[in-house]
């Protein structure tokens, strides 16, 4: 089985062609990030305007790079949401005019459940169901029990910001540049995690919900603490080490309740998966691997590559539904509408919004 998948929820043009077994033929991804460093963040109208324009000649690169016909694929899938809308529509028409013009299954894939069963491509480490997700990223921080594919249950999610906002954040506030995850990571590397005294927000308490919304505003009365003028390279590795070490701390922390809330509705927790962008941070993997380990349950976190906005995730999802429920079950109907929001969980509180399937 072969599918061509296609990823345009954020600001990375993605198309990539997978197998039933995990392999990845080929994959495309062009990132946008020269387009919106300007701005220190995304801008939903110049993402859309670049997926537009790029999208037609990377699919075709990489069908080209496969090697294989449009003749050969056993469906044609897109992130349907959630995502800037824009972005989320230039992939899901490409994806249905392929559909249309082959005569191939179309399915939308829930971008979040792309990232729940990425640790699933690899065939040689394939996590077997069920297990606990930790998805952080710049849009999402949730806790998940993984079911199966249209299966999942929140445990927990954040309360107001997620991880990955956070850490573009704290790098605006420090004169980091965008993206901010990466460079408050390599500042943290030379920093002390202990000069400051940064918050934990919802350490200790009850339930698997996340909150950062303090610890960014005691970052930025930290770095407004410091003496008038630019910033020394001291400060910003310090404040950097700090805000990690606390994002860090409250990630350990509110996984250990879920995992414990996961084990009273199942026999045992296969693995421990974290994915989302924030997962390729080499420090919070090393303060999950701990728990990981304290708790005798294995860590998997997908290559760096997985992490982060990909197609090669939306093929594969698109592969896991056809194989539980058959092509025609899997399919998507051509009247298929993309959402700006669209909970994985169907008992979210705006799911009836987002109109998500169960």
């Amino acid at each position: 089985m072969i599918v061509l998948g296609i990823e345009t929820s954020c600001d990375e043009t993605a198309a990539a062609v997978v197998t039933d077994t995990g392999e990845i033929l080929a994959e495309t991804v062009l990132s946008q990030l020269d387009e919106h460093r300007p701005y220190g963040g995304v801008v939903p109208e110049v993402a859309a305007r670049a997926h537009l324009e790029h999208i037609d000649r990377l699919v075709g690169e990489t069908m080209s790079k496969a090697g294989t016909g449009f003749d050969q694929l056993e469906a044609v899938a897109a992130t349907g949401g959630p995502g800037l809308i824009g972005g989320v529509i230039v992939g899901v028409m490409t994806a249905k005019a392929i559909a249309v013009a082959q005569k191939l299954p179309f399915i939308a894939i829930n971008h979040l459940e792309g990232h729940a069963l990425s640790a699933r491509l690899e065939a040689t480490n394939r996590v077997e169901f069920p297990y606990l997700l930790l998805l952080v990223s710049g849009g999402h921080c949730q806790l998940l029990s993984v079911e199966g594919p249209g299966h999942y249950k929140r445990l927990g999610t954040t309360i107001d910001d997620a991880l990955g906002e956070a850490f573009d954040k704290t790098a605006k506030m420090l004169g980091l540049g965008y993206p901010g995850g990466p460079a408050v990571e390599a500042a943290a590397k030379h920093g002390e995690a202990s000069r400051f005294a940064l918050p934990r927000p919802m350490k200790g308490r009850p339930g698997c919900d996340f909150s950062f919304s303090g610890l960014k505003t005691a970052v930025r009365h930290a770095a407004m603490a410091l003496p008038e003028g630019p910033f020394e390279e001291r400060d910003i590795a310090d404040l950097c080490a700090g805000f990690q070490a606390a994002a860090g701390d409250v990630l350990a922390d509110r996984t250990a309740h879920a995992i414990d809330r996961f084990l009273q509705e199942h026999d045992k927790c296969n693995a421990l998966v974290i994915a989302g962008g924030v997962a390729a941070n080499q420090s919070i993997r090393q303060r999950l691997q701990k728990l990981a380990d304290k708790q005798a349950i294995p860590l998997v976190a997908p290559p760096a590559s997985l992490c982060t906005d990909n197609a090669a995730m939306i093929a594969w999802a698109a592969i896991e539904r056809i194989t539980a429920s058959g092509p025609g079950a899997a399919e998507d109907g051509l009247d298929f509408r993309p959402r700006p929001r669209w909970p994985l969980d169907p008992d979210a509180p705006s799911a009836a919004f987002a109109g998500a399937k169960a």
